[in-house]
């Protein structure tokens, strides 16, 4: 049996305090900014500081919040873990058995003899200073037993009032919402098989109007691409937190005896303003063995410019402006297996259509390599159409209630991958184009929700099995096919978490590529996924899914941050309109080392129509941003822009990229006059950082891009 003393865990700017002397299961004291040093004495004082009076009307021994709270200890609260074994209920009452600490983890055993029932917890400081959670529970009982719920608690300080969560739909993923944390429980859950469009990322509380500049800040997010929950709650006796895990169906994780359900990572980061919080995420992905280590290709993907309109001479000249544009990466859309003319048949059918491609793909694949692109190809391997020669030889394989098929979507239903015959099949068609053409990337897509997500046979649940059996066929297609690539697509941004992101190698953010919907969609998504793992693509003049018209600059400013790429039928272009599009991507393969290992930041800025993002080199000699003007500014001229991440102490350079930005004010503009006289302006980091530069007269919709560099060497204080 452990001796009760609190624990303190430090590490990557992060420290949590457990106290290990409380009912049940021990309790986090504290979770934020690094505290340094705590002698042991300080740290019992502070155990003791935080137990609560008993009060009138409540329970005689006040109950905590612990890892799993418990009503076994008085928690009246949303309960940590819920089950029951056959009809009867029993409420769990775990007691540690074992306590294993180190300077950075602490790993905890609990049972419960008179249930059944084995509980583990690890919690984990990263590298990164994430807070990670890994939760099991074993039965140890001679009946199965059903687990309900399994979810992992991260407590909020006191000064934690307003929450930010995300909404959306397909073509507008990831918007923010934000509320007032009140007494009560806030819950968010998913039920669509996968995250769905409409998916929060992660739930973030705060400080009241914290921003990305300010404000301590606090999230969580479940690393799994299933069903999932989120709740944030506050207690009538004043305890905040978040909570998050995977959403159980039922009987949907019913546990022999002696086996083991272990629930999805738990993530919890904090900041000093979101900008903060996310670069730990950031940090912790960079930090994975798996992370892509070279330079992400410049992609061009033919959905937007051939649809299924598959040819090959147009797909050739497509391919030779690529090229003669600087894209690295060539990627077949939807339209090349069999039967596959429209959406309405022949999912399921992996097998290359010879009436469209008779010579096969390697003509198209020759060509692109010829011109010394990688090529890509395009994937659905959950689903399946009813009109194909899967559905009708194995109607089985589709998830439904038996005798009765879900509503259908997109003229789609979902493949049942737990089933290893399905799994074997799925596997040997994607395995058999991989080894006879030369393809380094799939675009992997997933165009429904689940419904009604049952065995076919036994009516059992299955959502659980799916997510854990892609999981295996991408993890088992890469170990066949070393070096090959992944993109993580579901109907654009449905299915984006650090789950599927261990096995893929991008997500597409969203089908929508109007850059006034990315910007927001963009920046909500960084929140999570570092710039280098998001699609972001250059769309064609005008938006295929808003109807929207923008320049050529607006569109790739807007893309310029992220994985870089091209969505638009660039065949017909004016030389002189491929040579814009060429500069572009050129100014991208001299940017990306930074942008892809560097610090993201967003500016707080007081006007809404007015939006400043960047990226800071790690080192802090250089940076760009981008300044849009997403509508009629309140101010004309505007007002000043903030540039956050800089050294304080270091001197810059403050230029506009040169082939990008055409002044619209009356006059010119001081600070870009002494950059285009070849005289920039030079002002500290600290100056950039609190008060700026007037920002530039635009119209609306329109950005300039603006370099940051190093003038002097980086000095250092010591104030």
């Amino acid at each position: 049996m452990h001796s009760p003393r609190p624990i303190h865990l430090a590490r990557g700017g992060t420290s949590v305090v457990v106290d290990t002397s409380t009912a049940g299961l021990p309790s986090i004291l504290y979770w934020g900014p690094a505290l340094g040093e705590c002698p042991a004495a300080e740290l019992a004082a502070l155990a003791s500081a935080s137990v609560p009076q008993r009060v009138s009307g409540s329970i005689d021994t006040p109950a905590r919040l612990t890892l799993i709270p418990q009503e076994s200890y008085g928690w009246q609260g949303t309960a940590g873990f819920t089950g029951q074994r056959g009809s009867g209920f029993l409420t769990p009452a775990f007691q540690v058995t074992d306590l294993t600490a180190g300077e950075n983890e602490l790993t905890i055993t609990a049972n419960d003899d008179d249930a059944g029932l084995a509980l583990k917890i690890q919690l984990t400081l990263t590298d990164a200073g994430l807070l990670r959670q890994r939760l099991a529970v074993t039965n140890t009982g001679t009946e199965e037993y059903e687990v309900r719920s399994l979810l992992a608690f991260f407590p909020l300080p006191d000064s934690a009032q307003e929450v930010l969560d995300h909404t959306g739909r397909h073509l507008r993923e990831r918007s923010p919402q934000r509320h007032n944390l009140t007494t009560g429980s806030y819950h968010r859950e998913s039920r669509r098989g996968r995250p769905g469009a409409d998916a929060t990322l992660l739930v973030a509380a705060g400080e009241r109007a914290f921003g990305f500049e300010r404000g301590r800040v606090h999230a969580v997010h479940t690393a799994w691409s299933g069903n999932h929950q989120y709740i944030v709650e506050q207690t009538p006796s004043g305890d905040r937190f978040l909570a998050c895990g995977e959403l159980l169906l039922p009987q949907e994780m019913s546990l022999a005896p002696g086996a083991t359900y272990a629930a999805p990572d738990a993530f919890g980061s904090w900041g000093d303003g979101l900008n903060e919080l996310a670069s730990r995420f950031h940090t912790e992905f960079r930090g994975r063995p798996e992370h892509p280590d070279r330079p992400r290709p410049v992609t061009l993907n033919t959905w937007e410019a051939v649809y299924f309109d598959h040819n090959l001479p147009t797909l050739k000249a497509l391919a030779d402006r690529a090229a003669q544009a600087g894209i690295e990466r060539y990627v077949l859309d939807d339209g090349w297996f069999s039967g596959r003319r429209d959406d309405t048949a022949g999912l399921g059918d992996w097998f290359i259509d010879e009436t469209v491609w008779p010579d096969g793909l390697t003509p198209l694949i020759d060509h692109v390599r010829s011109l010394g692109m990688e090529f890509g190809l395009w994937f659905e391997p959950e689903m399946v159409n009813p009109d194909s020669k899967l559905a009708r030889n194995h109607p089985e394989w589709i998830i439904q209630t038996p005798g009765r098929l879900p509503v259908a979507a997109r003229q789609q239903q979902v493949l049942n991958l737990s089933i290893p015959e399905a799994y074997d099949y799925i596997l040997t068609c994607i395995d058999d184009v991989l080894r006879t053409n030369d393809i380094a990337y799939i675009k992997w897509d997933h165009n429904r929700d689940l419904l009604e997500a049952a065995d076919a046979t036994s009516g059992a649940a299955v959502v659980h099995s799916n997510v854990e059996a892609v999981y295996r066929l991408m993890a088992e297609l890469k170990e066949r096919h070393p070096g090959l690539e992944i993109e993580s697509c579901a109907s654009g941004g449905a299915r984006v978490d650090m789950g599927i992101l261990r096995h893929t190698d991008r997500i597409w953010t969203s089908d929508c590529i109007d850059p006034i919907e990315r910007l927001v969609n963009q920046k909500h998504t960084g929140l999570l996924v570092p710039p280098e793992l998001t699609g972001m693509h250059v769309g064609g003049p005008r938006s295929h899914s808003t109807g929207r018209t923008h320049t050529l600059s607006f569109r790739a400013a807007t893309a310029i941050f992220g994985h870089f790429g091209v969505e638009w039928d660039i065949s017909n272009l004016t030389a002189e309109e491929l040579g814009r599009l060429g500069s572009w991507i050129d100014l991208h393969k001299r940017w990306r080392d930074v942008l892809h290992t560097g610090t993201t930041v967003h500016a707080d800025l007081p006007d809404p129509s007015m939006d400043l993002r960047g990226v800071v080199a790690s080192d802090k000699q250089s940076a760009l941003y981008g300044y849009s003007l997403t509508g009629s500014s309140a101010s004309y001229p505007p007002g000043r822009i903030t540039f956050p991440g800089l050294d304080p102490m270091t001197t810059y350079s403050i230029t506009p990229a040169a082939f990008d930005y055409e002044d619209q004010g009356q006059s010119g503009l001081a600070w870009v006059e002494a950059a285009r006289n070849g005289a920039p302006l030079a002002m500290s980091g600290r100056l950039l950082g609190a008060l700026g530069v007037q920002a530039p007269v635009l119209f609306p919709e329109q950005s300039v891009l603006i370099e940051v560099r190093a003038q002097t060497p980086e000095r250092h204080h010591t104030s």
